[in-house]
């Protein structure tokens, strides 16, 4: 049963818009936080991500830009100055893809490798302790099922609203790696 609150929102109503806030407000504190963890590398949390998922076996030969941003969730326009940033620092390097000339790969770095592999995990291990200082194992799996739910619902919703192939729309996960 839904019992209206003083400006006449239900209860559901009134708990949704406190999630998405709240998860605004996570989004925020995450990218300034975890900016934060890894700025003695001159690294931020979206190049964090980004090497992330160039680490992944499947990106071992590189992946396109295309299908970086699908995978990161985020637009191209986005993608293409993190891209450049990270190129001029050394972490990736944009390469002429094998199979067609025209496409290009991102790819990390033996720089980009080291950072990640050497120097990186530290941090961030680090930075993880402490967000989520006082989770349990339980509660970890809890919230990764309820996010992991949230976002099935979200890509539903991208996909219904027409968002071709060629826009930002982002497939359902395949993995549940990252």
């Amino acid at each position: 049963m839904d019992y209206p609150s003083k400006n006449g929102e239900s209860a559901h109503d009134e708990l949704a818009n406190r999630i998405f806030f709240r998860l605004y407000q996570c989004a925020n504190m995450l990218h300034k936080t975890g900016s934060r963890a890894v700025e003695p590398l001159g690294l931020t949390t979206q190049q964090w991500a980004v090497l992330g998922a160039l680490s992944r076996p499947e990106a071992k030969g590189g992946v396109g830009v295309g299908e970086l941003a699908r995978y990161l969730m985020v637009s191209r326009q986005n993608l293409s100055g993190l891209v450049s940033r990270m190129e001029r620092d050394g972490h990736i390097e944009l390469a002429a893809d094998p199979q067609d000339r025209r496409s290009r790969l991102v790819r990390m770095t033996q720089e980009g490798g080291r950072v990640w592999r050497e120097d990186a995990p530290e941090l961030i291990r680090g930075f993880y302790d402490m967000a989520l200082a006082n989770f349990s194992v339980g509660d970890m799996a809890h919230l990764l099922h309820y996010l992991l739910k949230l976002l099935d619902n979200m890509q539903a919703i991208d996909k219904a609203s027409g968002a071709g192939e060629d826009s930002d729309a982002v497939p359902p996960l395949k993995s549940k790696g990252q």
